[in-house]
């Protein structure tokens, strides 16, 4: 039968006989690489046999703890951080967004004091405003007389305002500068304006101690905020931050009083993260409406999302194309389903299994702000003469914010891998050639003897196998069949 065809086979062409399996083993013994096998095999006495064995199974047992520890750091994923400060000719100046802390026109909202809860209702995507229920039924009486009415618009045209007037002066690197420079953008603010905005071409400094120099009129008794939402203060809030990206003011936000002169030294931080396992951040996710990731875009996108697909529609401070949600659907809808997204967590920030994880390159702007009072008497006076209002108005009102380099050169922190595999292997490389004397080529002998005694195993397990039945096979075969398998037995 088959069988007994692949028994001869083997017994002819790949089982070696006994002696020249010995022979093989001798031969490896003597020819290995793996320093001390040879020794084992080869000396006559059973002392110095026992002692060589008991050597080399030692050296076997600490190099395997040691490969082991080895892949066991390796698989904590661990990290080192290096600081570098590298300095340049010239460097990139940041975006600055700049908002009056008094948002609203007074005349414009004189009798219409449920603007200021409009408003946040609608800043509270951006920054969570618990209302109190005293207010409901004056905020459902307007929004049910007043369908048509639009927060956005209201604000455009009616919030605070750039130009000739608030901007008194304006100068950058010593060009001046002009309120068509500044981009229109709302934030929890209403309206905000941004320097060096992402869609002009990038202006940079070549010189430490000049930089962006401004002089803002917040006209006081022009516009007004509500004192019992907490801006019961007179002056510009301003952000520096990335152009690329959103300002972002909960908690980043700088404050100018009037009367003041901030001087803002910055600093440029670059971060760079490992990708997971060993750090936080995924290099390949991507923002819609953003150029680059952050994480303040993706959860302004997230945001976006949810209330998109909950209310139909997509409230103007958020990122997208959707139509804009009305009056009725921010207090009816959109209020509620943020709510919802912040209890049920659909937004997250910050691990890698987050919404929205930490971005593997960011740009930061660490700021020392200094002030003084704004000018002395002789300045008052020019100021006064120039702009034709009192001493006391010009104390009032008046702003001034320069923002300048420290010094040109910007800071890396830089997530590295504290164990690459090159550096695992050269470990387990070294470990292998101080203990036992080991290589690559030594790995590849171990493993072809042991496949080799692998295979004569098999082939042994094979020839002890149970004879198959041979049903199909006439009688008269079965007496040669019987003198072949006894010839093998013989044999």
């Amino acid at each position: 039968g088959i069988l007994e065809k692949i028994r001869l086979c083997l017994i002819k062409k790949l089982l070696p006989h006994l002696e020249d399996r010995r022979k093989y083993h001798e031969e490896f013994a003597s020819s290995t690489s793996f320093h001390g096998v040879h020794n084992i095999v080869h000396t006559q006495s059973k002392t110095r046999r026992v002692l060589w064995l008991l050597i080399v199974a030692g050296c076997l047992a600490i190099v395997t703890w040691q490969i082991y520890s080895r892949f066991i750091y390796y698989y904590s994923w661990p990290t080192t951080t290096t600081v570098v400060v590298q300095y340049v000719e010239n460097i990139k100046f940041p975006a600055v967004t700049f908002c009056n802390m008094n948002r609203f026109q007074a005349h414009a909202v004189s009798n219409l004091k449920v603007i200021f809860l409009i408003w946040n209702i609608v800043s509270a995507i951006l920054q969570k405003f618990a209302m109190e229920d005293k207010y409901s039924q004056e905020l459902n009486d307007f929004l049910l007389g007043n369908q048509n009415f639009s927060i956005k618009e209201f604000t455009r045209k009616n919030g605070f305002y750039l130009n000739s007037s608030t901007l008194l002066e304006c100068n950058f690197f010593g060009k001046p500068c002009y309120p068509q420079d500044f981009e229109h953008v709302f934030t929890e603010y209403g309206n905000c304006f941004t320097f060096n905005h992402n869609d002009l071409p990038a202006r940079k400094v070549s010189l430490s101690g000049r930089g962006l120099d401004l002089l803002f009129d917040v006209q006081q008794d022009q516009f007004t905020d509500e004192p019992a939402l907490g801006y019961i203060d007179a002056g510009i809030t301003f952000v520096i931050h990335s152009p690329q990206e959103l300002p972002r003011f909960d908690g980043l936000g700088l404050l100018t009083p009037v009367g003041m002169h901030a001087q803002v030294a910055i600093r440029q931080l670059k971060s760079v993260i490992q990708e997971y396992p060993w750090g936080e951040c995924k290099p390949d996710i991507k923002l819609q409406y953003h150029k680059i990731y952050s994480t303040n875009g993706c959860l302004l996108e997230c945001k976006a999302r949810y209330i998109q697909d909950w209310c139909g529609c997509l409230p103007f401070i958020l990122p997208g194309n959707g139509t804009e949600c009305d009056l009725l659907t921010f207090y009816k809808c959109v209020y509620p389903a943020v709510y919802d997204i912040e209890i049920k967590g659909l937004c997250t920030v910050g691990t890698h299994n987050s919404t929205c994880p930490t971005p593997c390159e960011e740009t930061d702007y660490p700021t020392t702000v200094t002030y003084s009072s704004l000018g002395g008497e002789k300045a008052i006076k020019y100021f006064s003469e120039k702009l034709k209002k009192s001493s006391e108005y010009i104390r009032q009102n008046l702003v001034r914010i320069e923002i300048k380099y420290h010094d040109l050169s910007y800071k890396i922190t830089q997530q590295q891998k504290a164990l690459t595999i090159s550096e695992l292997l050269a470990d387990v490389g070294g470990q292998l050639g101080l203990f036992c004397g080991a290589s690559m080529i030594t790995i590849i002998e171990l493993l072809e003897y042991i496949f080799t005694n692998f295979c004569w195993m098999c082939i042994f397990l094979l020839l002890k196998a149970p004879e198959m039945p041979q049903w199909n096979n006439p009688p008269q075969n079965q007496s040669t069949h019987k003198e072949k398998k006894r010839g093998i037995q013989e044999c």
